[in-house]
């Protein structure tokens, strides 16, 4: 298992007890490698969170299990997009890395925001 240290364990992880039936939550969509839940602070009309069910912290944990896992994220968050209606229009997806860029839980998550003009950054 690939992951790094943290002061929040498995136990403790929000995204560990949603999918461990612990905190209720409407799972979306769910198979061997993820699930997709909405984000409980959206800040876009459409704003999920697909989650690996393995406890990764950073998609920087580079191991070849880690890499496929991303690229089956993309491949749910396409999925995904296509269901809420918002991949004609664009959507965006996100990973933040670390505290600076707003990771607020120990778990790697991809962001899939659309269903209005996203402000540009970067």
């Amino acid at each position: 298992m690939a992951q790094t240290q943290s002061s929040q364990t498995e136990k403790d992880c929000i995204f560990c007890r949603v999918l461990a039936g612990e905190i209720p939550s409407e799972i979306l969509h769910r198979d061997e490698h993820c699930f997709v839940i909405r984000d409980i602070a959206p800040i876009a009309p459409v704003h999920l969170l697909v989650i690996p069910i393995q406890h990764y912290i950073h998609a920087t944990d580079a191991s070849p299990d880690v890499e496929a896992t991303l690229g089956h994220l993309m491949s749910v968050a396409k999925d995904m997009a296509q269901r809420e209606g918002i991949f004609e229009s664009g959507y965006r997806m996100a990973v933040n890395q670390g505290p600076d860029s707003g990771q607020s839980v120990d778990h790697l998550h991809l962001h899939v925001l659309g269903g209005r003009v996203l402000e540009h950054e970067g």
